[in-house]
């Protein structure tokens, strides 16, 4: 998970700083690392682009292009650019469930997806602070910080940690542990290898408002009021093939980055490569240092790095060649271009994507959803599989929120476990549903019905029942049968029963 990280965050002293490793020099080779020379997978990460160290005197010039982060914020894009349709039975539930989701649940699935996808999987929580809200909400956490228990494939309970203090010598952490029906905390002040010796959760700001809401004022633990827990795990895509033999994490999820980090390491060493032609490319002369600026007897001459002037030949006065020479290497601009886009290629299509979903470049003809889906049906197949690990989970916390504000804010709801609909990532051209529905209104093989469903994929069953009958309204087959209506005049006097009467039609046409 620390080298998904560091690959998901884009820094390269993070990058450089996972895959060097920690060793101290060697002294008979002072730019090789006792690392670099073990075998088994250390060895193999330390000799990596990444995991060659800066040469002595010189500074470094490795490139990073963050292809990692753009797959992890791609990934969730196509879970969640729109919110999902959270379904329930009862009314009162479903009009709270609307305004939990706009007040904050799409904005946390964004977030756990993104991260999701960069380390494999990634926990949901119900959170809930009556000094800042008056309802809970759902907090993204980390598959990084935290430790899961599983019975079997199930998660059983997790904890999850933070760092409130450190410095040289002593680290202070925050545990957070979920279990069915209860939420333990506690401080412990220990160091990098041990967890420490408890201390008082009021000791500290980040943990005194905890302190407060204890059960009972004291003790450890939070009592949330439901049997479920208040935390879920959420793999991005199983199995993780590096720990399926590890009981531990044998249930985490696989990152996207899993199989591909090789490829992302060369292309950041070709994007060097590529910068180090322009680096050398630059125009120069080659000047005799007799032709500098002098800074007198046994000064030596100034030397200006800035001036465009500044390569110095030492040859003497009327030795060798005192001309001016120019120098300018070439740019391989084709060679490294075809180069990036061969290992992006490599990489997208290991993570599960498509080309085209990262802006592969089209004759610029419009295409239709169709075409779209066709073009990138690998993303999409990665999409599916995705919504398949995640909507089991979401619907189960979803459920343990509706729970906890029912009991903790006494809501009017009815907690239960909704229906969940994932929007289409690419919606259709409105033009192309509109010639579809014309056409299929002019064979007479769709009803009204089905027209606007087929116009608004999105919209409930009451939705599309009231735009239906405003269709029919206006197109005057909804309104009554014309003799209906002279009958109900008739019943109130205002006309004669025209089914009663036997009485001709006057001769008078104004009659």
């Amino acid at each position: 998970m620390s080298v998904w990280s560091a690959w998901y965050s884009g820094d390269p002293d993070e990058l450089s700083a996972v895959y060097e490793g920690i060793g101290r020099r060697n002294v008979r080779h002072p730019n090789l690392r006792p690392s670099q020379m073990r075998g088994g997978l250390v060895g193999t990460l330390a000799r990596w682009f990444w995991g060659q160290p800066v040469p002595i005197g010189e500074k470094r010039t490795k490139l990073h292009l963050p292809v990692a982060s753009d797959i992890a914020a791609t990934s969730a894009d196509l879970l969640f650019s729109e919110p999902p349709k959270f379904t329930v039975a009862d009314t009162a539930t479903q009009d709270v469930l609307n305004e939990l989701v706009d007040d904050g649940v799409h904005a946390g699935l964004l977030e756990g997806a993104e991260v999701s996808a960069a380390l494999g999987g990634v926990y949901l929580k119900v959170c809930w602070d009556r000094e800042l809200m008056n309802r809970p909400w759902l907090a993204a956490m980390h598959a990084d910080a935290a430790v899961p228990e599983w019975t079997w494939n199930k998660l059983a309970a997790v904890t999850f940690w933070r760092v409130l203090h450190e410095d040289a010598n002593t680290i202070v952490r925050h545990l957070e542990r979920h279990e069915p029906g209860r939420i333990l905390h506690g401080v412990y002040e220990g160091g990098h290898h041990n967890l420490g010796r408890p201390a008082p959760l009021a000791d500290y700001p980040e943990t005194a408002g905890i302190a407060d809401a204890l059960d009972g004022g004291e003790g450890d633990t939070i009592l949330t009021g439901i049997d479920q827990l208040t935390a879920v795990y959420v793999p991005n895509m199983r199995p993780n093939r590096l720990w399926r033999n590890n009981p531990a994490a044998a249930y985490l999820g696989r990152s996207d980055y899993a199989g591909v980090e090789p490829f992302m390491d060369s292309l950041d060493e070709i994007y060097t490569s590529w910068m180090r032609d322009i680096r050398l490319a630059k125009a120069r002369l080659l000047v005799p240092d007799t032709y500098l600026t002098s800074r007198g007897p046994g000064r030596g001459a100034l030397f200006d790095p800035d001036r465009e002037l500044y390569e110095a030949l030492n040859v003497l006065p009327g030795e060798g060649d005192m001309q001016i020479k120019p120098q300018q290497f070439e740019i391989r601009i084709e060679e490294h271009r075809a180069s990036v886009e061969h290992w992006l290629g490599k990489i997208v299509g290991g993570a599960g994507y498509s080309a085209g979903t990262f802006g592969e470049v089209t004759d610029g003809a419009p295409i239709t959803a169709t075409e779209v889906r066709a073009r990138e049906r690998k993303t999409y197949r990665t999409r599916a599989k995705k919504i398949v690990y995640f909507r089991p989970p979401l619907g189960e916390i979803i459920e343990a929120l509706l729970g906890v504000y029912a009991i903790q804010f006494g809501a009017q709801v009815t907690p239960e476990r909704p229906d969940i609909a994932f929007v289409e990532a690419v919606n259709e051209d409105p033009k192309i549903l509109a010639e579809t529905a014309n056409l299929l209104h002019q064979a007479e093989a769709a009803s009204t019905e089905t027209l606007v469903r087929l116009m608004h994929r999105d919209w409930d069953d009451p939705q599309v029942d009231a735009e239906v009958e405003r269709i029919l309204d206006q197109q005057g087959a909804s309104n009554p049968d014309p003799v209906e209506l002279v009958r109900a005049a008739a019943a109130h006097g205002a006309l004669p029963d025209p089914g009663t009467t036997d009485e001709k039609p006057p001769d008078d046409p104004e009659q």
